[in-house]
């Protein structure tokens, strides 16, 4: 809790590598904008590409490649028992959130031209 994100990315991609060794672009945020975190990706074989925030906007503005994220959360919340911190586990709510992405994925192969997933 103590380890500011960008500082904790040299570790998190040395357990992440081996596992998708197919990854070979990492999209982040301007705090990742780091040596650190540039050597890290570099050493793991990765590209790291920094969203900026488009220049002259004001306010609020959809970021490229950061909606994914937040549309992806929002499928997630759909979901009772991840919309608020049910689990005393983190592997019950790593199971329960693949539980929901194989829920939506059947739902699309099985519906492909209904866009939106029943409630559960």
């Amino acid at each position: 809790a103590d380890i500011q994100d960008a500082d904790g990315l040299p570790d998190l991609l040395k357990r992440v590598k081996p596992l998708y060794n197919w990854l070979r672009i990492v999209f982040a945020d301007s705090i990742y904008n780091r040596l650190a975190a540039l050597l890290a990706c570099f050493l793991a074989g990765l590209m790291l590409v920094i969203v900026r925030r488009i220049a002259g906007t004001i306010g609020f503005a959809v970021q490229p490649r950061r909606w994914v994220v937040e549309r992806s959360l929002g499928w997630l919340g759909r979901w009772r028992r991840l919309s608020k911190d049910y689990e005393a586990l983190p592997q019950i709510s790593e199971v329960m959130i693949t539980l929901a992405m194989i829920r939506l994925m059947l739902h699309r192969l099985a519906h492909p031209s209904r866009r939106r997933l029943p409630a559960p």
